[in-house]
């Protein structure tokens, strides 16, 4: 359950610090935009680090689908733009993605 909770706790910190960068690149935000950005993704990478895997590569795999739940959630509530039925048909396909990832079967096979 903890993981959960690591995951979404990453996702924010990465989709508000990659936000930051959009603002001042793309929305004409000031420079400054980017101190905040870059502590958010250090924070990201941080967190990301606490989710219980044997293997950081699975557990950033895992948390890709994560991600785009989360970047679609960003988009409604932050960005207030409603996501495409595609949209949200392709991140439910993603956590399922996710969801095998993280509860498949473990084998010690060589």
């Amino acid at each position: 359950m903890i993981n959960y909770m690591w995951f979404a706790a990453a996702a924010v910190f990465e989709i508000a610090g990659c936000y930051a960068f959009w603002a001042w690149l793309r929305l004409g935000k000031s420079a400054l935009w980017i101190i905040p950005g870059v502590v958010s993704l250090a924070l990201f990478a941080l967190i990301l680090t606490r989710v219980e895997a044997a293997f950081a590569g699975r557990a950033y795999a895992a948390y890709g689908g994560v991600y785009i739940v989360s970047s679609l959630a960003w988009l409604a509530f932050i960005e207030r733009s409603r996501p495409l039925w595609s949209d949200i048909l392709g991140g439910a396909v993603c956590l399922i993605g996710a969801a095998i990832i993280l509860f498949g079967p473990r084998f010690s096979g060589t």
